[in-house]
């Protein structure tokens, strides 16, 4: 066999691999096409689904939204007309919606929401957060402001709140603190927390907080501590806080 004959053989062998390595390459690429289409299409289906089953009735709706099918249509209603948030590609507003309120009702993680919306975590937290500024946009509409109790009301109801200057609370907020303090921030249900007094007046308006106590801390010691500091909480004479 002489040396042009071989380079032409040669020349055939390489050109039939290249072409055999192509197929393969493009027939790949189209089976992995196939599978992410198919993917797409069945996280689609599971993702109408879910939704489906949250709204499919009042009873449902409240206990995984906290509010039955009237209450979220008209709040999507307001968000769509008054809160500038709608639908983003395939997206809709009331998934996004579901999102939001599914996280808030059940303090779930972003990472379980992914799981149920079949949504990648950086479309959840985008999500979340347009309808939350929604929300905030909403805050004149959803808020009712309380009506303070006049002077000469008849509700014999009010009569054991007369010189009444508000509320006080104590409340628990978790907080991180060195392993050799965790003993002194352990309250009675085993939490790592510190233990927050408020005070409010009928409006529902903050007049004082004091912060730090330790959640081992109880709620007489902190009132204890907050009537006897020079900037305390003051109480005047005939007045109560209940």
């Amino acid at each position: 066999m002489d040396r042009r004959k071989l380079v032409v053989i040669q020349s055939f062998c390489w050109g039939y691999m290249f072409i055999f390595f192509m197929y393969m390459y493009v027939a790949w690429q189209r089976k992995n096409e196939r599978r992410v289409r198919n993917r797409i299409t069945r996280n689609t289906e599971l993702r109408t689904s879910f939704i489906d089953s949250l709204l499919d009735n009042d009873v449902t709706c409240i206990s995984q939204l906290r509010m039955d099918r009237r209450t979220f249509v008209i709040l999507c209603r307001l968000l769509r007309q008054d809160g500038y948030v709608k639908r983003d590609g395939t997206v809709t507003l009331e998934e996004q919606v579901c999102i939001f309120l599914h996280i808030i009702a059940h303090h779930t993680k972003n990472r379980t929401i992914i799981s149920r919306f079949y949504r990648s975590g950086e479309t959840i937290s985008r999500y979340f957060n347009s309808v939350l500024n929604g929300v905030l946009r909403l805050h004149s509409i959803l808020l009712r402001h309380p009506e303070p109790v006049s002077d000469n009301c008849s509700d014999d109801r009010w009569k054991m709140f007369k010189n009444c200057l508000g509320a006080l609370d104590g409340t628990y907020i978790k907080v991180k603190v060195p392993e050799i303090d965790k003993p002194r921030y352990r309250t009675r249900k085993g939490e790592i927390a510190t233990n927050v007094l408020g005070v409010c007046n009928p409006n529902m308006e903050f007049i004082f907080v004091l912060p730090g106590w330790e959640g081992s801390a109880s709620d007489s010691r902190v009132l204890r501590d907050a009537i006897s500091r020079p900037n305390g909480l003051k109480v005047p004479t005939g007045k109560t806080n209940p």
